[in-house]
């Protein structure tokens, strides 16, 4: 890389090059007119060019000076530019895409809210929400803007922030048999269970808290996300086992009642995670605080039940 010439020179130059006088260029930058005239000295070997030349009582600038009058407006105005702190975020023009990874248990549950306030605030953002799979959280130094759910070890260049804790119910056809029950646990172990779980396990902590009970429960079927066990609860008269928040979501759009599970279960901690280079960045900043504030105002509708030792992960329902 050539070495960079003394950059210091710029504002003069350009103060030079706009007044048209040595006296002139001086009074702007506030030195005196003979320190002015030593830059212009200086200016004159950097740029192997007269720059100004006696006319008359005057000065006036040479051709090359002319042709480097726009250039180095341009080239100050660049570099005042990129030493500024960044401009206030304006929301009604912000144009940006967000990739957000989760489940679909989480995005059910801060999803309507979040669009509806991009919608509202930003209508330039698109949200790009992915599923949960077997990713790696590294994935967040490329492609993935912010990663929410129960997060494991990561990186040291992963910033988080927890966002809530949320405890679980379940769901029963509006028109079933025990829709309006208040389950005892001899009640709730009776009954055929589906849970959730992406690699099919059947065990949880709600079978650790049966057992302890002197009770075992049978689990008709599993699903791979909690909106696919929803509808198997319509179809059965089978107990659906998902978060409370993402019940109480369900049952607004289908024909469903939530029901307490009558035992003493851990709550689920989910987080918000994004990589540092992000960190400071004034959207994805803005974007980061939407969710807390959807997030708390859902803690505040619903209180989760206290929290406790995590119960696995976000994928695997009770």
């Amino acid at each position: 890389m050539p070495q960079l010439p003394d950059m210091n020179l710029l504002p003069a130059l350009d103060a030079l090059l706009r007044a048209g006088s040595v006296a002139g260029a001086a009074a702007e930058m506030r030195i005196s007119p003979s320190a002015m005239s030593r830059t212009l000295a200086r200016l004159r070997r950097v740029v192997g060019d007269d720059l100004l030349v006696p006319s008359g009582r005057g000065l006036v600038l040479t051709p090359r000076a002319h042709e480097l009058r726009p250039r180095v407006e341009a080239a100050l105005a660049s570099a005042v530019a990129a030493l500024r702190p960044p401009p206030p975020l304006e929301l009604a023009t912000l144009s940006r895409e967000f990739t957000i990874r989760t489940n679909d248990g989480v995005a059910v549950i801060f999803g309507p809210a979040l669009t509806a306030r991009v919608l509202r605030d930003a209508p330039g953002v698109r949200l790009r929400i992915l599923p949960e799979g077997d990713e790696n959280p590294a994935d967040l130094r490329d492609f993935i803007d912010l990663d929410v759910g129960q997060m494991g070890d990561l990186p040291h260049d992963i910033r988080t922030e927890p966002l809530g804790a949320y405890g679980y119910a379940a769901v029963v056809r509006a028109d079933g048999p025990y829709a309006h029950e208040r389950l005892t646990p001899e009640r709730f172990a009776a009954l055929p269970h589906i849970t959730v779980t992406r690699r099919g396990r059947v065990r949880s902590v709600v079978d650790e808290r049966l057992a302890a009970l002197g009770l075992t429960r049978d689990v008709l079927a599993t699903a791979p996300t909690y909106t696919a066990a929803c509808f198997f609860a319509l179809r059965s008269d089978a107990l659906a086992l998902v978060p409370r928040l993402f019940a109480l979501e369900a049952a607004r759009a289908m024909p469903l009642a939530v029901l307490d599970i009558p035992l003493d279960l851990p709550a689920s901690r989910f987080t918000q995670a994004w990589h540092i280079r992000v960190d400071a960045d004034p959207a994805q900043r803005w974007l980061r605080g939407v969710l807390t504030q959807i997030v708390a105002g859902l803690d505040r509708d619903d209180p989760a039940p206290p929290p406790g030792p995590d119960s696995g992960g976000m994928t695997s329902g009770p």
